[in-house]
């Protein structure tokens, strides 16, 4: 009896524990203000791939507004060792879905596994995979600049169905608005 119930239990676990995914060191997240703001600078957020997984990355990258409504969504590949620099106010913030351009905001930056060499808009079957880093400049009151590395969170299965969800979402209704633009670099 006793070797049942701890079978039982061990299933159990493992089951529940298939549905509470979770993928270390593949979310940054960081923010952005005083973007298209008259007399501020433009920040700048700069992604680089480690080599960690042994080639090229997605970086899955997903805007979004005060209010934690999405805005804007897209992906760019970026080679082992390469850098990525993407303008707040060209690259991320510059085709709202909603057509209001925003101010401030989050950005949260998914590592990925590419999918045939390349990087299609995130909307299903992202493969979380570490190896990216990130950092952010930001507009200061009276334009001053500062720089701070994107936090690293790990990244939830139910996060992952929303951020996707979310980037499907505008996919579907955005005929082209609401995707960001990959800078330079790559």
């Amino acid at each position: 009896m006793r070797r049942t119930t701890l079978l039982v239990l061990c299933t159990l676990g493992l089951t529940l524990s298939a549905f509470a995914t979770n993928y270390p060191d593949t979310l940054k997240v960081n923010y952005f203000a005083n973007a298209h703001s008259t007399g501020f600078s433009d920040a700048t957020f700069y992604i680089t791939n480690t080599g960690l997984s042994g080639g090229s990355l997605c970086a899955d990258i997903f805007v979004y507004d005060p209010n934690q409504e999405i805005s804007e969504c897209g992906a760019c590949l970026i080679t082992p060792n390469g850098l990525q620099t993407l303008s707040v106010n060209n690259n991320l913030t510059s085709n709202p879905l909603t057509g209001k351009t925003l101010t401030t905001g989050t950005v949260a930056i998914i590592s990925a596994k590419t999918t045939s060499g390349s990087c299609p808009l995130p909307t299903t079957a992202i493969a979380p995979a570490a190896g990216l880093r990130a950092w952010a400049t930001h507009i200061q009151t009276g334009n001053q600049i500062t720089e701070t590395d994107s936090q690293d969170e790990t990244l939830s299965g139910s996060e992952l169905g929303a951020l996707q969800n979310g980037c499907f979402a505008i996919s579907l209704a955005g005929s082209g608005s609401g995707q960001i633009s990959c800078g330079t670099g790559e």
